[in-house]
């Protein structure tokens, strides 16, 4: 799978990669610190997940943080679980000098994983389609520009191809609507249970209100 891929996207992964490697010439390295920095936000999905955990703590976001989990946890099993283990595909710096010399001059880090898909477009994406698909679609969709961006950063750092960001953002967005409707499911069940103790603290319990009483 991974000699296919290769093999069959080759064009079009060099030349994604090429438009990288001149605009990190022409730039001067200017974008090298903040890709640095947006890259760092999904690096074991630790952002993500963090941005779930607080938004659980409030009643009216449970659903939003619910979802947001429940995608990153799809997302995972689906790109870390399966796909990166079934493909192994090396990384590109690890496959080409030619690539290997762009990435040292993008000051690109060492992946210990392997490329197929790309983890933080999958967890990037995942998290983001399920703000979108829970929150207020007048600001959500900007998220999921922060996951395209997320994918750039790592076609900069030349540590994935192309068509690994592409499949990520895909099985992405997927996540997204498998945890969307996984959380309504749960919701559902929970309105209905909503008499006992445990179900109504689900659905009503609200860090603020829980802070004041102390």
């Amino acid at each position: 799978m991974a000699e296919w891929l290769n093999s069959t996207f080759y064009n079009l992964d060099r030349s994604v990669f090429l438009a990288m490697h001149d605009l990190c010439l022409s730039a001067g390295g200017f974008f090298t610190p903040l890709f640095k920095g947006i890259t760092f936000l999904g690096n074991g999905g630790w952002a993500f997940l963090v941005l779930g955990a607080i938004l659980l703590l409030f009643k009216k976001t449970r659903k939003i943080g619910l979802c947001v989990l429940l995608a990153i946890g799809c997302g995972a099993l689906i790109t870390n679980v399966t796909l990166k283990n079934l493909v192994a595909r090396e990384r590109p710096y690890i496959a080409s000098d030619e690539y290997f010399n762009f990435w040292q001059l993008a000051n690109g880090a060492v992946e210990s994983e392997k490329s197929f898909p790309s983890g933080h477009a999958t967890v990037t994406m995942a998290s983001m389609m399920a703000v979108f698909l829970t929150a207020n679609k007048k600001w959500s969709w900007v998220g999921l520009i922060f996951a395209l961006i997320m994918g750039v950063t790592r076609l900069y750092f030349i540590v994935h191809y192309f068509t690994d960001v592409f499949v990520g953002l895909l099985v992405g967005a997927l996540a997204g609507v498998i945890g969307y409707f996984i959380m309504k499911a749960l919701f559902s069940a929970f309105e209905k249970r909503k008499e006992k103790k445990a179900f109504n603290f689900i659905l009503n319990a609200d860090i603020t209100d829980i802070l004041k009483k102390k």
